[in-house]
């Protein structure tokens, strides 16, 4: 996701050339301007001029600290809403299993396309993932067109059905994760704030070179030392900062876990056995008042409406399906055998 900003167009290396160039003209000037200043007889005070060298590198460490965050929580914030997403599409691909058909098979369908998609493209190289990018986008715009019909249809055979308004609801949350990951991968550091930092960064650099070619001392160690430590924190930055470029990205592997999951049809077996058995005990009425299945405990996992447990293998559970009188608001609790 390229933007007009003149430091988009360069590479995460070239950003790093870059600046370490930056910091030794930046150092070599002011250099050359503190021997000449030298020459005159009133010039400034190794004293003086500390204090102003340490309060100009106290604002340019501020100044990184501050862009560093603020890249950091950006991706972050990236690998959360994926974490999330992750979870949303679990959650729609098992209540899916509880839809009639020709829904039920249909959405799954399009659920495991839609998955395709997403691990497809992170197992692309990073020149290939820029070039198919907005063809995913537009792709998953698409089937959430055509998930979003199926549940139009859903709701329109039966308005009353608690299981296919948590479906709904859980597409819905699907759909929002989407366009908030791509809304927060559109978030950028401020092309003010790298202008403002690149221009202290002069200052500052150009104020330690004027000290030391006032006393007479060579800027090039010097130079060194702080072109390539302030190249390395502004290169992470920029890496942090890029979405499909760099090192420094959101892991794709709960995704890629999700998709060989959804293409092993023995995986959700145990799923809907335990739904299926629930549902034919309440008969689809929400407003029955309680009803208990034992089902068999084995190593997978449940997932609840709204609570998850682990079952013991070797054991046996019962599974109690409860709804309040005066709401159609249904879950599942789990109790101790006996």
């Amino acid at each position: 996701m390229k933007s007009d900003f003149w430091l988009d167009q360069i590479p995460l290396w070239g950003v790093f050339l870059l600046t370490i160039v930056i910091v030794l003209l930046s150092v070599r000037i002011g250099a050359l301007i503190g021997k000449r200043r030298r020459r005159q007889p009133e010039h400034e005070t190794d004293a003086s001029l500390g204090t102003i060298i340490g309060a100009t590198l106290g604002l340019l460490a501020f100044m990184l600290a501050f862009t560093f965050g603020l890249a950091a929580q950006r991706l972050q914030a990236r690998m959360q809403l994926l974490l999330d997403e992750v979870n949303a599409i679990g959650t729609t691909y098992l209540r899916a299993g509880l839809l009639p058909e020709p829904h039920q098979s249909e959405i799954r369908k399009l659920l495991r396309e839609y998955v395709d998609i997403r691990a497809n493209l992170a197992r692309e190289d990073l020149s290939r993932q820029l070039k198919k990018i907005q063809e995913a986008l537009s792709r998953s715009e698409s089937l959430h067109d055509q998930m979003w019909s199926h549940a139009v249809a859903i709701a329109d055979a039966d308005r009353t059905s608690v299981i296919d308004a948590l479906f709904i609801s859980s597409l819905n949350e699907m759909i929002d994760l989407h366009n908030s990951r791509v809304t927060v991968a559109r978030y950028r550091i401020p092309t003010t704030l790298w202008n403002v930092l690149y221009f202290i960064t002069i200052l500052s650099m150009a104020t330690v070179g004027y000290q030391a070619g006032l006393a007479g001392k060579s800027s090039l160690r010097i130079g060194l030392v702080l072109a390539f430590t302030f190249a390395t924190v502004v290169f992470l930055i920029a890496d942090l900062d890029r979405v499909t470029e760099g090192s420094l990205r959101a892991n794709q592997q709960p995704m890629l876990e999700l998709q060989k999951k959804m293409q092993t049809p023995a995986a959700e077996a145990g799923y809907e056995q335990i739904f299926s058995d629930c549902l034919t005990a309440v008969g689809r009425d929400p407003f029955k008042a309680q009803h208990r299945v034992r089902v068999p405990c084995g190593p997978t996992r449940v997932s609840s409406w709204n609570q998850t447990s682990t079952r013991r293998p070797g054991c046996s559970r019962v599974v109690v399906w409860t709804s309040a009188s005066d709401s159609s608001s249904r879950s599942l609790e789990s109790m101790p055998d006996g």
